[in-house]
Protein backbone atom coordinates (compact mmCIF):
# COMPACT_ATOMS: atom_id res chain seq x y z
CA UNK A 1 0.00 0.00 0.00
CA UNK A 2 2.72 2.34 0.81
CA UNK A 3 4.42 1.55 -2.50
CA UNK A 4 1.25 2.28 -4.48
CA UNK A 5 0.87 5.59 -2.76
CA UNK A 6 4.42 6.57 -3.47
CA UNK A 7 3.96 5.74 -7.13
CA UNK A 8 0.76 7.76 -7.33
CA UNK A 9 2.43 10.65 -5.61
CA UNK A 10 5.28 10.55 -8.15
CA UNK A 11 2.82 10.56 -11.03
CA UNK A 12 1.05 13.51 -9.44
CA UNK A 13 4.27 15.36 -9.10
CA UNK A 14 5.42 14.54 -12.70
CA UNK A 15 2.33 14.39 -14.96
CA UNK A 16 2.91 13.11 -18.55
CA UNK A 17 3.50 15.79 -21.16
CA UNK A 18 1.40 15.96 -24.31
CA UNK A 19 2.44 17.29 -27.69
CA UNK A 20 0.25 19.23 -29.98
CA UNK A 21 -1.37 16.16 -31.45
CA UNK A 22 -2.24 14.83 -28.05
CA UNK A 23 0.59 12.30 -27.90
CA UNK A 24 2.81 12.16 -24.97
CA UNK A 25 6.54 12.74 -25.20
CA UNK A 26 7.41 9.14 -24.92
CA UNK A 27 5.21 8.21 -27.83
CA UNK A 28 6.57 11.08 -29.87
CA UNK A 29 10.10 10.00 -29.06
CA UNK A 30 9.28 6.51 -30.15
CA UNK A 31 7.66 7.70 -33.40
CA UNK A 32 10.51 10.14 -34.02
CA UNK A 33 13.08 7.47 -33.54
CA UNK A 34 11.21 5.23 -35.94
CA UNK A 35 10.88 8.02 -38.51
CA UNK A 36 14.56 8.88 -38.23
CA UNK A 37 15.46 5.25 -38.63
CA UNK A 38 13.18 4.97 -41.66
CA UNK A 39 14.64 8.12 -43.19
CA UNK A 40 18.14 6.80 -42.61
CA UNK A 41 17.27 3.50 -44.22
CA UNK A 42 15.61 5.24 -47.20
CA UNK A 43 18.52 7.65 -47.76
CA UNK A 44 21.17 4.99 -48.13
CA UNK A 45 19.95 3.59 -51.52
CA UNK A 46 19.70 7.10 -52.96
CA UNK A 47 23.36 7.68 -52.19
CA UNK A 48 24.33 4.35 -53.66
CA UNK A 49 22.34 5.10 -56.84
CA UNK A 50 24.05 8.48 -57.25
CA UNK A 51 27.44 6.87 -56.79
CA UNK A 52 26.52 4.20 -59.35
CA UNK A 53 25.48 6.86 -61.90
CA UNK A 54 28.76 8.69 -61.34
CA UNK A 55 30.74 5.50 -61.89
CA UNK A 56 28.78 4.71 -65.06
CA UNK A 57 29.35 8.20 -66.46
CA UNK A 58 33.06 7.94 -65.69
CA UNK A 59 33.18 4.57 -67.50
CA UNK A 60 31.48 6.11 -70.57
CA UNK A 61 33.89 9.06 -70.61
CA UNK A 62 36.92 6.81 -70.22
CA UNK A 63 35.60 4.57 -73.02
CA UNK A 64 35.14 7.58 -75.31
CA UNK A 65 38.65 8.78 -74.54
CA UNK A 66 40.11 5.34 -75.08
CA UNK A 67 38.36 4.79 -78.44
CA UNK A 68 40.58 6.20 -81.23
CA UNK A 69 39.04 8.38 -83.97
CA UNK A 70 38.07 6.82 -87.29
CA UNK A 71 41.07 8.24 -89.17
CA UNK A 72 43.45 7.00 -86.46
CA UNK A 73 42.06 3.49 -86.32
CA UNK A 74 44.15 2.41 -89.34
CA UNK A 75 47.54 0.85 -89.07
CA UNK A 76 50.20 3.60 -88.80
CA UNK A 77 52.53 1.59 -91.04
CA UNK A 78 49.93 1.45 -93.80
CA UNK A 79 49.30 5.17 -93.45
CA UNK A 80 53.01 5.99 -93.67
CA UNK A 81 53.40 3.64 -96.66
CA UNK A 82 50.53 5.32 -98.48
CA UNK A 83 51.98 8.76 -97.79
CA UNK A 84 55.40 7.59 -98.99
CA UNK A 85 53.95 6.21 -102.23
CA UNK A 86 52.02 9.43 -102.80
CA UNK A 87 55.10 11.57 -102.27
CA UNK A 88 57.16 9.28 -104.49
CA UNK A 89 54.56 9.56 -107.26
CA UNK A 90 54.56 13.34 -106.95
CA UNK A 91 58.36 13.40 -107.09
CA UNK A 92 58.47 11.20 -110.20
CA UNK A 93 55.87 13.37 -111.91
CA UNK A 94 57.82 16.52 -111.05
CA UNK A 95 61.06 14.98 -112.37
CA UNK A 96 59.32 13.88 -115.58
CA UNK A 97 57.84 17.36 -116.09
CA UNK A 98 61.25 18.92 -115.50
CA UNK A 99 62.92 16.56 -117.96
CA UNK A 100 60.25 17.21 -120.60
CA UNK A 101 60.61 20.94 -120.09
CA UNK A 102 64.39 20.68 -120.43
CA UNK A 103 64.14 18.71 -123.66
CA UNK A 104 61.52 21.06 -125.04
CA UNK A 105 63.71 24.04 -124.18
CA UNK A 106 66.68 22.41 -125.91
CA UNK A 107 64.61 21.75 -129.04
CA UNK A 108 63.31 25.30 -129.05
CA UNK A 109 66.85 26.64 -128.63
CA UNK A 110 68.06 24.50 -131.55
CA UNK A 111 65.14 25.64 -133.70
CA UNK A 112 65.83 29.26 -132.86
CA UNK A 113 69.49 28.86 -133.85
CA UNK A 114 68.59 27.09 -137.07
CA UNK A 115 65.44 28.88 -138.18
CA UNK A 116 65.44 32.13 -136.22
CA UNK A 117 66.60 34.09 -139.29
CA UNK A 118 63.99 32.55 -141.62
CA UNK A 119 62.17 35.87 -142.34
CA UNK A 120 65.49 37.59 -143.08
CA UNK A 121 66.63 34.78 -145.38
CA UNK A 122 63.29 34.76 -147.21
CA UNK A 123 63.60 38.49 -147.87
CA UNK A 124 67.24 38.11 -148.89
CA UNK A 125 66.69 35.57 -151.68
CA UNK A 126 65.19 38.22 -153.96
CA UNK A 127 68.41 40.28 -153.78
CA UNK A 128 70.43 37.10 -154.27
CA UNK A 129 68.48 36.36 -157.46
CA UNK A 130 69.28 39.80 -158.87
CA UNK A 131 72.97 39.37 -158.11
CA UNK A 132 72.92 35.89 -159.67
CA UNK A 133 71.38 37.28 -162.87
CA UNK A 134 74.13 39.91 -163.09
CA UNK A 135 76.81 37.25 -162.73
CA UNK A 136 75.16 34.95 -165.29
CA UNK A 137 74.82 37.76 -167.83
CA UNK A 138 78.52 38.63 -167.69
CA UNK A 139 80.62 37.49 -170.70
CA UNK A 140 82.95 34.56 -170.26
CA UNK A 141 85.96 36.37 -171.77
CA UNK A 142 86.66 39.49 -169.74
CA UNK A 143 89.85 40.30 -171.63
CA UNK A 144 87.89 41.88 -174.46
CA UNK A 145 86.29 44.40 -172.10
CA UNK A 146 87.69 47.69 -170.94
CA UNK A 147 89.18 47.98 -167.47
CA UNK A 148 86.19 49.69 -165.89
CA UNK A 149 83.68 47.07 -167.05
CA UNK A 150 86.13 44.31 -166.28
CA UNK A 151 86.64 45.60 -162.71
CA UNK A 152 82.89 45.94 -162.24
CA UNK A 153 82.14 42.40 -163.36
CA UNK A 154 85.05 41.04 -161.32
CA UNK A 155 83.71 42.79 -158.19
CA UNK A 156 80.23 41.36 -158.78
CA UNK A 157 81.65 37.87 -159.18
CA UNK A 158 83.70 38.19 -155.97
CA UNK A 159 80.63 39.43 -154.10
CA UNK A 160 78.63 36.52 -155.42
CA UNK A 161 81.30 34.04 -154.30
CA UNK A 162 81.45 35.55 -150.81
CA UNK A 163 77.68 35.63 -150.59
CA UNK A 164 77.46 31.97 -151.46
CA UNK A 165 79.97 31.19 -148.68
CA UNK A 166 77.89 33.16 -146.17
CA UNK A 167 74.70 31.48 -147.34
CA UNK A 168 76.24 28.05 -146.89
CA UNK A 169 77.51 29.01 -143.43
CA UNK A 170 73.98 29.91 -142.30
CA UNK A 171 72.32 26.92 -143.94
CA UNK A 172 70.85 28.68 -146.96
CA UNK A 173 71.17 26.55 -150.08
CA UNK A 174 70.15 27.16 -153.64
CA UNK A 175 67.94 24.56 -155.31
CA UNK A 176 69.39 23.49 -158.69
CA UNK A 177 66.66 21.27 -160.19
CA UNK A 178 67.70 21.28 -163.85
CA UNK A 179 67.63 17.74 -165.22
CA UNK A 180 66.25 16.26 -161.99
CA UNK A 181 62.99 14.48 -161.34
CA UNK A 182 60.18 16.81 -160.38
CA UNK A 183 59.76 17.01 -156.58
CA UNK A 184 56.60 18.69 -155.38
CA UNK A 185 58.29 19.39 -152.01
CA UNK A 186 60.90 21.64 -153.66
CA UNK A 187 59.57 22.52 -157.11
CA UNK A 188 56.60 24.33 -158.53
CA UNK A 189 55.63 23.39 -162.09
CA UNK A 190 54.87 26.44 -164.22
CA UNK A 191 54.35 24.71 -167.57
CA UNK A 192 54.94 21.44 -169.42
CA UNK A 193 57.34 20.93 -172.29
CA UNK A 194 56.33 18.17 -174.75
CA UNK A 195 59.41 16.19 -175.74
CA UNK A 196 60.04 12.69 -177.08
CA UNK A 197 63.56 12.58 -175.63
CA UNK A 198 62.70 12.70 -171.92
CA UNK A 199 60.14 10.84 -169.78
CA UNK A 200 57.40 12.85 -168.17
CA UNK A 201 58.18 14.70 -164.99
CA UNK A 202 61.75 15.82 -165.68
CA UNK A 203 62.75 19.45 -165.07
CA UNK A 204 63.84 20.88 -168.40
CA UNK A 205 63.82 24.60 -167.61
CA UNK A 206 64.30 26.71 -164.51
CA UNK A 207 62.39 29.97 -164.46
CA UNK A 208 63.39 30.92 -160.90
CA UNK A 209 65.70 29.12 -158.51
CA UNK A 210 64.47 27.93 -155.18
CA UNK A 211 66.12 28.15 -151.74
CA UNK A 212 66.02 26.07 -148.57
CA UNK A 213 67.08 26.90 -145.03
CA UNK A 214 68.54 23.69 -143.66
CA UNK A 215 65.60 21.32 -144.24
CA UNK A 216 62.89 24.00 -144.57
CA UNK A 217 61.80 25.43 -147.87
CA UNK A 218 62.21 29.18 -148.22
CA UNK A 219 60.94 29.39 -151.77
CA UNK A 220 60.12 26.66 -154.30
CA UNK A 221 61.90 26.56 -157.65
CA UNK A 222 59.64 27.52 -160.56
CA UNK A 223 60.32 25.07 -163.35
CA UNK A 224 59.13 23.71 -166.64
CA UNK A 225 58.48 19.97 -166.66
CA UNK A 226 58.81 17.57 -169.57
CA UNK A 227 55.81 15.81 -171.07
CA UNK A 228 56.16 12.76 -173.25
CA UNK A 229 55.25 13.50 -176.92
CA UNK A 230 52.48 11.82 -178.88
CA UNK A 231 54.96 9.98 -181.10
CA UNK A 232 56.72 8.55 -178.05
CA UNK A 233 53.41 7.50 -176.49
CA UNK A 234 52.36 5.73 -179.70
CA UNK A 235 55.71 3.90 -179.88
CA UNK A 236 55.28 2.74 -176.28
CA UNK A 237 51.79 1.45 -177.11
CA UNK A 238 53.07 -0.44 -180.17
CA UNK A 239 55.80 -2.06 -178.10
Amino acid sequence: MKNEKSIDSQKAKHPPTENVDGLDASESDEHGGVEQADSHVDAEPVVEKAETDDVASEDVISAENAAPPAHESQDPLLTMTAERDDLKDQLLRALADTENMRRRSEREAVNVRKYGHTPFARDLVAAIDNLARAVESAPDNLETLDETTKSLITGIQLSWTELQSIMEKHGIKRVEPLGEKFDYNLHQAMFEVPTPDQPSGVVLEVVQHGYVLHDRLLRPAMVGVSKAGEGDDQAKKDN
